[in-house]
């Protein structure tokens, strides 16, 4: 399926029908998800894929008792980290000089500048930052089950503080941004399958500057 085609077919399904995604897709969408850019290439989340029915029941309560949650096929959680350090930082960097073949000294100056933006904003700007991140991720994942035929619902709509604490986040350093339920929609039982998409006219969307 071409791309613009998937982005037509696709729309924040609202009753999904329990059907599993195979394997192979879910491992495409993962991928596609796992090479998304982020600012520096710090990736600064990590992504919890939950196929569990007990604690997605467990977790449904906490989101709003949307029904995605126990009728999807997995349930991917982005999760950010709280904050920056050093030490973080040094360990992505050290890992990107090692599989590129460099010195491991190569990247200390552009490290040094970076830790020193980062030092003296707060530890809300640290995590908002990291969190916007994962939204790049979360796009690129939706963009992959499009092009997959599978269906995927973003949803912010959910407890922060009931997730992190279920999932044991904060004792990781990471705080839930976005929660992605995948599976498939139920035609018969979703309102909103048939509704014409709409989206802002591109001559109000787009300005052009030359």
């Amino acid at each position: 399926m071409k791309l613009i085609e998937a982005l037509n077919w696709r729309y924040a399904t609202k009753k999904m029908n329990g059907q599993t995604v195979p394997q192979e897709k879910l491992d495409y969408i993962l991928e596609a998800t796992r090479l998304s850019p982020s600012s520096s290439g710090l990736q600064p989340y990590e992504i919890f894929v939950i196929s569990n029915s007990e604690l997605l029941e467990k977790i449904k309560p906490f989101a709003w008792n949307q029904s995605q949650i126990t009728d999807c096929s997995h349930l991917l959680v982005f999760a950010a980290w709280d904050g920056y350090s050093l030490e973080k930082i040094t360990k992505v960097f050290d890992r990107t000089l090692a599989e590129r073949g460099l010195p491991a000294d190569k990247m200390d100056d552009y490290k040094k500048t970076l830790w020193g933006m980062y030092e003296p904003l707060s530890t809300e700007w640290h995590a908002n930052h990291a969190a916007r991140q994962a939204y790049i991720a979360l796009g690129v994942a939706m963009v992959a089950a499009a092009e997959q035929q599978v269906d995927a619902t973003p949803m912010e709509g959910f407890s922060n503080d009931e997730l992190d604490k279920l999932l044991e986040l904060k004792e990781k350093g990471l705080k839930s941004a976005v929660i992605l339920p995948l599976g498939y929609r139920d035609e018969a039982n979703d309102w909103l399958v048939n509704m014409k998409k709409v989206r802002t006219p591109k001559e109000k969307f787009v300005t052009e500057i030359k």
